[in-house]
């Protein structure tokens, strides 16, 4: 039996003046790739309802516990939040944005979980490890 998940993620990640837009576009579908992404003033909007590449990703950096920290700590009821670094994502790889603010400016996301549970979800996306190697329910 497959699980159905019903998530909704929102995107934002600002366009600073000596930024190129389509490479910040880049860098967020890199992550996102089945993200529907809007430009306007100043910013890249997308919304998307997968995480499966962003979870390929945590698995080949092998950063399950970074991610699954990072998930925790930001929890509010059914949604978590997280920055990702622009420059790591044009170059396909996570990077999380913690402490200091990136002088180029985080891509934000907020998940909103709301099927099946938070925890069920991010055990999906970055299943707990043991001796580094994830352990699948």
């Amino acid at each position: 039996m497959t699980d159905i998940y019903r998530v909704t993620v929102e995107i934002t990640a600002p366009i600073y003046d000596t930024e190129v837009t389509s490479r910040v576009a880049d860098a967020v579908a890199n992550i996102f790739p089945n993200a529907d992404l809007e430009e306007s003033v100043g910013e890249i909007r997308g919304e998307t309802h997968s995480m499966e590449h962003l979870s390929e990703l945590l698995h080949r950096q092998e950063i399950l516990d970074t991610a699954r920290g990072e998930f925790f700590s930001t929890r509010e009821g059914e949604t978590f939040s997280f920055a990702l670094k622009k420059q790591a994502a044009f170059e396909d790889r996570i990077t999380f944005s913690v402490g200091e603010p990136d002088e180029l400016g985080e891509i934000s996301v907020r998940v909103r979980v709301e099927e099946p549970t938070v925890e069920e979800y991010i055990d999906h996306i970055a299943p707990p490890t043991e001796d580094g190697q994830p352990v699948e329910g």
